[in-house]
């Protein structure tokens, strides 16, 4: 969940920059959405490009959506992270902890809400 000073931030930069901010959402209701590759692999392959990039918001939301909103199973969960670990090397699999962390931890709200300032079309 976004806290009130990033929520209040997040609209700022809307006000401010509503052409960019808008195509963003648009996009990202777009992408993640059932198409010819399902929804939840974008979700999961998002996850995996956030594990190489050391985006720690990102591993968070996206771990989340996965299980939670896309119902990913555990066993599809850790061979994308398999894949992202071959990737990102000895630091991929420091990341890839972090995404299994987020995966235990239910407590964690789970959106592209908290992520990006958007949410996703209904599946």
């Amino acid at each position: 969940m976004m806290s009130p000073e990033t929520t209040k931030l997040f609209e700022e930069l809307r006000r401010a920059s509503p052409k960019v901010t808008g195509a963003l959402v648009r996009m990202r209701k777009a992408t993640y959405t059932d198409g010819a590759v399902p929804a939840k692999y974008k979700v999961l392959t998002a996850l995996a490009i956030s594990v190489v990039i050391k985006c720690e918001p990102c591993i968070r939301a996206y771990t989340r959506m996965a299980r939670e909103q896309y119902g990913v199973s555990f066993e599809e969960f850790i061979e994308f992270l398999n894949v992202a670990m071959t990737m990102g090397g000895c630091p991929g699999e420091e990341w890839a902890l972090k995404a299994l962390s987020y995966w235990n931890s239910p407590s964690v709200e789970a959106s592209l809400e908290a992520l990006c300032g958007c949410e996703p079309e209904a599946r």
